[in-house]
């Protein structure tokens, strides 16, 4: 087995992942639609070196460790679904702090971004704090890796592929929702959009906390 000859199967494999959503996907998609799209990118590049990270970790042969470790994968999978809880937490209460008491709809104001190191972070933390991330390349990985052949400079040419498609793939999602950040500005549908995001965050939070591997 060679790379050539598994890499038509490893890109069907991560389309399908990259487009299922998840996590860093309503993430940058909350992100894109309050802010615009360029204030998504910093938050695409966060989760996209966390799935790299997590690729040199298997490369290195971390994932034995991790996978035979019942204590590391309970403290990453608690840090993940804290975090995700949080950050759902934090879009419910901006969107409950633009309502209006007078029940009259106030002029909308343009949502104060995140800094880029902010999102940045923001993204890395949602993809290192994944279990489910993790689990999957430990699992994923291994499978494309010529017997023969060198561990980790082949898990690096695969994480690298994977990298580009996927920042490709959430780079146009930003896009093609931050076209219309304008509509998205409006009060209303930022209230809407931070609590739906929230509740979906700390749905996923839930979700990380009950995963099992």
């Amino acid at each position: 087995m060679d790379i050539l000859s598994v890499l038509p199967a490893f890109l069907v494999v991560v389309l399908v992942m990259a487009a299922s959503p998840g996590p860093a996907m309503a993430l940058i998609l909350q992100r894109a639609g309050l802010h615009g799209f360029r204030a998504a990118v910093p938050t695409v590049l966060g989760v996209e070196l966390g799935l790299f990270l997590w690729a040199l970790a298997a490369g290195l042969g971390l994932a034995a460790l991790i996978a035979a470790s019942e204590t590391a994968f309970l403290v990453l999978k608690v840090v993940g679904a804290v975090f995700l809880v949080y950050l759902g937490v934090k879009a419910i209460r901006s969107g409950w702090a633009l309502r209006d008491r007078s029940g009259v709809e106030p002029m909308p104001a343009p949502p104060k971004p995140h800094s880029d190191r902010g999102a940045f972070a923001e993204g890395l933390i949602v993809q290192l704090a994944n279990p489910k991330a993790a689990a999957f390349t430990f699992a994923f990985y291994p499978q494309f890796i010529p017997h023969e052949g060198p561990v980790l400079a082949t898990t690096l040419v695969l994480a690298t592929i994977q990298v580009v498609i996927e920042t490709a793939l959430y780079l146009g999602l930003a896009a093609a929702v931050g076209s219309a950040s304008v509509w998205f500005s409006r009060t209303r549908i930022r209230r809407r959009i931070d609590y739906i995001s929230g509740s979906v965050l700390i749905l996923l939070g839930l979700r990380v906390a009950t995963a099992s591997r």
